[in-house]
Order: C-alpha cells, then sequence, then structure tokens
C-alpha cells in the first residue's frame, strides 16, 4: 500500500429524513454543488452514508417519468474521500432506481466526468436528453451549459 492510498471502510448507508436536510445543504454548499431548489420534499430521495451519527455523504435521485432519473448532487466529506463512500452512495442510488423501475440515469457535472465514466456512465448531447430531464431546474438553469451531461441504462433488477 502506498501512502497516496487509502483503506476501504464501512460506512452505513440509509435513507435521509428531514432532520438530515440542513447537514446535506451543508455539505452540498461546501462542494459548491446547486442546492436553490432542494426543499424539505427532497430528503426523501436521498440516500446518506453514515459513520455513527456523523453525517459523511449524499446522493439524491430526482425521479421523472418511469424511465428517467436524475442523478443529484453526489456528495463526499473530504475527509473521507478515497474510502470509497463516493462509489456505495452511487451503487445503492442506481439500486434504488432500479427498483422505481427507471431504466435511465441521467446527470450533469463540471468536476467529476471521470469517476463517472468508471462507474458506467457515458457523456451525451444536451440534445439528446428526454424532455422530463431537460425541463428540470439543474438542467435548464442551475448547471452551467458547459456542464457534461451524462448517462447510464440501468438493467431491472
Amino acid at each position: 500500500m502506498t501512502s497516496s492510498s487509502r483503506t476501504m471502510k464501512h460506512h452505513a448507508i440509509d435513507s435521509a429524513d428531514e432532520a438530515d436536510g440542513p447537514a446535506i445543504l451543508a455539505m452540498l454548499v461546501a462542494a459548491g454543488l446547486p442546492t436553490t431548489d432542494l426543499t424539505a420534499q427532497s430528503w426523501p430521495h436521498f440516500l446518506v452514508g453514515r459513520d455513527g451519527a456523523a453525517l459523511l455523504g449524499a446522493v439524491g435521485l430526482e425521479p421523472h417519468d418511469h424511465h428517467h432519473g436524475l442523478l443529484r448532487s453526489l456528495v463526499v466529506d473530504p475527509d473521507v474521500q478515497g474510502e470509497g463512500l463516493g462509489r456505495a452512495l452511487l451503487h445503492a442510488i442506481e439500486k434504488a432506481a432500479q427498483h422505481r423501475g427507471m431504466t435511465n440515469l441521467w446527470l450533469l457535472t463540471t468536476t467529476a466526468e471521470d469517476f463517472f465514466v468508471r462507474h458506467g456512465y457515458a457523456s451525451v448531447a444536451r440534445s439528446d436528453v428526454p424532455p422530463p430531464i431537460q425541463a428540470t431546474a439543474e438542467f435548464s438553469s442551475l448547471c452551467p451549459s458547459s456542464a457534461t451531461v451524462m448517462r447510464k441504462a440501468l438493467v431491472a433488477p
């Protein structure tokens, strides 16, 4: 193990609730991710990673019709990045989307394209994004037009 390697740790992943909202918002703001459209009704669509009572990461799913979901704001506390929590949160939200019958997950990113490519996402043209996703606040106004749009096809569980 080199000095730059991080040890994989197991973190508990569970559904967020309204009480997690302020901590999730603080993490998103600190990471420079969009928050203006998030409300108390958003938190049940988030999963969080914890170590005991400490919230260490979060990811959201914005469902649109029965086939498409928008991956929202995958964020991990900088102190635990490299320990596998981001990957675990991503896989957990993908499973949640599959169980809801979604066949495609979409996202926009300005900084994490390589991470998502490693997990099966591919860049797509903005014109290839379905109307329900194009109509989201994140797609239409919150993320810059320079953000990379990515898609992953999901298979049924």
